[in-house]
């Protein structure tokens, strides 16, 4: 399908946007160019609204931001991690995410602030995200939440902390109602023809990619001579397509874009849960790049694809 014409227009008006590239910049350039993104291309009047947004400390160590809906009986509970290649990305990039999932799925929706690379690698954002989760979830009727419908989730590098949430809460016996993993990376040092296809030109770039995972991890995943990479490509926390066995796990919404160099990685988790016997909610959506959750204001079809995912979303914790 031939790439949507609003994405289209909004990547072109990238070319003229004032702030650095990250391929090889450092990561404080990186989290100033999706700052600039969040501010130049948001109508801040469409944020959705929220009954409250209150910050607090998760577990004595973690900030995160609570959003709960008007409702007023127990509701359901999402952990929700962003998403900025574990680099980039705070509670203020992202609020217009949890406040959407909050106002559509009238739920709690707690937005984590995880440490974030290269000053805090790998593993100390799947740290700071499953502490979030248990925290949550052990005080979450606190939360206005209901005990029996809690989710974690997230969008990119959040999706990714999220599906390694999501395996670590099976393992450890901890119920969840559901997992939501928009545009995940789920194998790192794979090879996948989406890579290449969409290596540039559609938002996010195979160099970027690349770029983040490095600071990430702080070697390259795909280096054959390095044995750390090796290890870590093989590391279900950093790629959760890898793990022995995912049966078990909860209910998956997952959503991928045509346009994406993580496209089939997404993909192929979404159908290696299914052949687990998880239940899946899967959509790739055609014409779409990395990055279309949270872009309503740009483009119908990620308005769209935005409602299908919170939607299945709701569905699953309904």
């Amino acid at each position: 399908m031939p790439l949507d014409p609003d994405i289209e227009t909004f990547l072109r008006s990238l070319e003229q946007l004032d702030a650095p590239e990250p391929g090889g910049n450092a990561a404080a350039q990186a989290r100033a160019r999706l700052r600039v993104l969040t501010d130049d291309h948001l109508d801040q009047a469409t944020k959705p609204e929220a009954a409250e947004a209150a910050s607090t400390v998760l577990a004595g160590s973690v900030p995160a931001r609570v959003y709960r809906p008007h409702a007023t009986t127990p509701a359901p509970t999402v952990v929700y991690l962003h998403g900025g290649g574990w680099v980039a990305g705070d509670l203020d990039t992202h609020d217009v995410h949890a406040r959407t999932l909050c106002h559509d799925l009238a739920a709690v929706v707690v937005s984590v602030d995880y440490r974030l690379a290269p000053e805090h690698r790998f593993p100390a954002a799947v740290e700071d995200a499953y502490t979030a989760l248990t925290w949550v979830a052990q005080h979450v009727e606190a939360f206005g939440g209901d005990p029996a419908r809690l989710a974690v989730g997230g969008d990119s590098a959040g999706a990714t902390l999220a599906a390694v949430c999501a395996q670590q809460a099976h393992a450890d016996g901890l119920s969840l109602a559901a997992q939501l993993l928009v545009y995940p990376s789920t194998d790192m040092a794979g090879a996948y023809p989406s890579r290449a296809e969409n290596g540039e030109g559609y938002f996010l770039t195979t160099t970027e990619l690349r770029w983040f995972f490095e600071q990430y991890l702080g070697v390259s995943p795909a280096d054959p001579a390095s044995d750390a990479s090796a290890a870590f490509g093989a590391d279900p926390r950093v790629a959760p397509l890898r793990a022995k066995d995912l049966s078990g796990l909860a209910p998956a919404v997952v959503a991928t874009a045509e346009y994406d160099p993580l496209r089939d990685e997404g993909d192929a988790y979404a159908e290696a849960l299914r052949g687990a016997g998880v239940r899946v909610e899967h959509r790739r959506f055609d014409g779409l790049v990395h990055g279309f959750y949270g872009m309503d204001h740009i483009s119908p079809a990620a308005g769209a694809a935005t409602a299908w995912i919170n939607t299945a979303l709701k569905r699953l914790l309904a």
